[in-house]
């Protein structure tokens, strides 16, 4: 039996996560589950998966969920704060860790996981993004395996051959096509995107997400990130890496070889899939996803993407190519922008001129040798100064 810790079990992919490990009561059995402050939904998660240990980041919810599990028998430990967090992704009883935290928030536990040797399932990007370095050495130093979660990197390595660790040139791979849908504003007019509200943002014509990743797929910030996790993932540049808007969700991502052959992972967008795979790797499991109905989807289409109606998606580029602290200024800068839209302090088009404007105040540093206190150090200056910006332009 497989000890499984999910690490935001009460969002979109912890929600998935724990239904296909309850298909599989043979196999695997939840032993931890964490969330931020959602009480009622981790005592519904609690109750029907009868974890070891519940965590809840904010003290107040540990103590409700201690009220609503009163009458639990059995009912699991409760612990709170981000300590908790850590005590989960690398206690003994677990060996897959579920790394589904939303933002910056989720990199302590990730790497603390990844420090333990754990099989890594990687749900959160932004790991990757503000300390890939940190994260790809632990995961090499402890023999953690590290499976991606994002359905576009899934697809990537499930078309990729099982050496491409020996770097794609040598493995006959041109480049990796990583597919977007473009997101509900694809055919907005730019010169309406100021009156989008975080409504319309988060309204995704394909994926049922958060509200924050649909803000950034909406601005295609999170096709950015995506690109920085893939050269980690991967072991590339963004030379190697082509964005390609793909709006029917079917295609997850491509990868293009030297003979001119293309493999493609194609589904339903579901993320019980790549999260079964990803479980169940090298055995394929049962996930609860429809058969894809090809004759029922009918045409698929792809276009470039127009960067004037994404400027967040070659900030991320660029971000890329700068390296250094640059990828982690971006991502803070964007949390700060994201969350401002969605409280209805700055417009659509603000978000990416808070990231601009933050990356080009802040110095980009050397992260060659530092370790997670300067990359957090990193992440709260470049957060207090895209507050100061937002500030500066609320609407």
């Amino acid at each position: 039996m497989i000890g499984v810790t999910v690490l935001g079990s009460t969002g979109s992919v912890g929600v998935s996560t724990l239904d296909v490990v309850a298909r599989h009561p043979e196999r695997f059995r939840a032993v931890a589950l964490t969330a931020h402050r959602d009480s009622e939904r981790m005592a519904e998660q609690c109750r029907r998966h009868r974890p070891q240990i519940a965590v809840m980041v904010e003290e107040a919810a540990a103590r409700r969920l201690r009220e609503l599990l009163s009458d639990m028998p059995g009912r699991p430990e409760i612990l709170s704060g981000v300590e908790g967090l850590e005590q989960v992704a690398t206690m003994p009883e677990t060996q897959y860790v579920m790394a589904a935290i939303v933002g910056a928030a989720g990199l302590p536990p990730t790497l603390a996981a990844a420090r333990a040797g754990k099989r890594l399932l990687l749900a959160n990007k932004e790991s990757l993004v503000v300390a890939g370095a940190l994260l790809m050495r632990a995961v090499e130093e402890s023999g953690a395996e590290l499976l991606p979660i994002d359905s576009e990197h899934n697809a990537i390595f499930q078309c990729l051959p099982p050496n491409f660790c020996e770097g794609l040139p040598s493995v006959g791979v041109e480049r990796i096509l990583l597919t977007a849908s473009g997101g509900p504003l694809r055919d907005w007019p730019i010169e309406r995107l100021a009156s989008v509200t975080p409504e319309q943002a988060c309204a995704h014509p394909t994926w049922v997400m958060g509200r924050k990743i649909s803000v950034d797929s909406a601005t295609m910030m999170n096709k950015g990130l995506e690109v920085i996790e893939a050269c980690w993932l991967f072991g590339t540049d963004t030379d190697r890496i082509q964005v390609v808007v793909h709006p029917q969700s079917v295609i997850h991502s491509l990868v293009q070889y030297q003979d001119g052959s293309v493999l493609a992972q194609l589904g339903n967008p579901d993320m019980r899939t790549p999260i079964a795979h990803a479980l169940g790797w090298p055995v394929r499991l049962d996930a609860g996803v429809a058969p894809l109905d090809l004759f029922k989807v009918g045409q698929l289409n792809f276009e470039e993407p127009d960067l004037a109606r994404f400027p967040c998606l070659g900030l991320a580029f660029k971000a890329a190519r700068q390296g250094g602290t640059a990828p982690a200024i971006l991502n803070a800068a964007n949390e700060i922008a994201v969350a401002a839209f969605l409280d209805r302090r700055i417009d659509l088009p603000g978000i990416a001129a808070v990231v601009e404007d933050t990356l080009g105040s802040l110095p980009n540093e050397d992260v060659a040798g530092q370790d997670l206190a300067f990359l957090l150090d990193v992440d709260r200056r470049a957060r207090e100064r895209a507050e100061h910006l937002v500030r500066s332009r609320v609407i």
